[in-house]
C-alpha cells in the first residue's frame, strides 16, 4: 500500500519525522554515513587533505544536483537504432511530478540505492590519494545524500517552512513543479546553481508550463 502523510493544517516538523523515518532508503544513507565516519576513525583519519575533500564536496553538490536533475532525471526517452533509451530513475522522476504528494516516489529508488551504494564505496578505496580522505568522501557522500532525501521530502509534505533559508528552498522547488519544469533545479540550496546555469528567473516572467505534471508529454 502506498503510504501517505497526513493531510492537515498544522502538520509539524515531529510528523515529518515520523513519516521520514518509515522508509528505508534514508536508514541505507545514514549506515553509509556511520560507516564512512567509523571506517575513517578505524584508520586514523585525519589532515587538511580530508577538510579539502569536505570543502570540495560542499561547493561542487549544487552542481551535481543540478546535473542529475537536468541530464537524468529530465531525460526525454530516445530512439537510438530502434531501441528505446529510458532509464528507471527517468520513468520514476516523470511519476513524481505526475504525483508530486505520493510519498513512495520522493525517495530515491530503492533499486537505484542498492546500485549506487557499491559504486560510492569502490570510488571512495579506488579514486583518492589516501584511504582517509577516500574515507572522509563516502562519509559525507552518506551525509549528503542524507540531506537531500531529508529536504526533499519535507518540501513535499504539508510541513509549511517558518525560516527563511528554508523558504526559498520550499518556493523554488515548488515553483519547478507547479509552475515550470524547465527551471529551478535545486532541491537543498536556495538556488546557487539555478542561479549559475541560468535556471532562476523571476516567476512572474515565466510561464505556467501545461507539461509540469506531465513531463514530456506526447515523446
Amino acid at each position: 500500500m502506498t503510504s501517505t502523510t497526513p493531510t492537515r493544517k498544522q502538520f509539524s516538523l515531529g510528523d515529518a519525522r515520523r513519516e521520514f523515518v518509515k522508509h528505508p532508503t534514508p536508514w541505507v544513507l545514514l549506515a553509509v554515513t556511520l560507516g564512512g565516519v567509523i571506517s575513517w576513525a578505524l584508520v586514523g583519519g585525519k589532515g587538511w587533505g580530508d577538510l579539502l575533500v569536505v570543502g570540495i564536496m560542499i561547493a561542487a553538490f549544487p552542481f551535481y544536483e543540478w546535473i542529475i536533475h537536468v541530464m537524468i532525471l529530465h531525460w526525454r526517452p530516445k530512439k537510438i537504432l530502434g531501441l528505446k533509451i529510458d532509464s528507471l530513475l527517468a520513468r520514476k522522476h516523470r511519476e513524481h511530478h505526475s504525483d508530486p504528494k505520493q510519498i513512495d516516489l520522493i525517495f530515491i529508488p530503492t533499486q537505484t540505492i542498492f546500485w549506487l551504494i557499491p559504486g560510492t564505496v569502490a570510488i571512495s578505496v579506488f579514486a583518492f590519494p589516501s584511504l582517509s580522505s577516500g574515507l572522509t568522501y563516502l562519509a559525507f557522500a552518506g551525509l549528503l545524500g542524507l540531506n537531500y532525501e531529508w529536504i526533499h521530502f519535507l518540501v513535499h509534505t504539508d510541513y509549511k517552512p517558518k525560516r527563511w533559508a528554508y523558504r526559498a528552498v520550499y518556493r523554488n522547488h515548488r515553483n519547478h513543479h507547479f509552475k515550470n519544469e524547465h527551471y529551478w533545479f535545486s532541491v537543498t540550496s536556495s538556488g546557487i546553481s539555478d542561479r549559475v546555469l541560468g535556471t532562476f528567473p523571476d516567476p512572474a516572467s515565466v510561464p505556467t508550463s501545461p507539461t509540469a505534471k506531465a513531463l514530456h508529454a506526447g515523446v
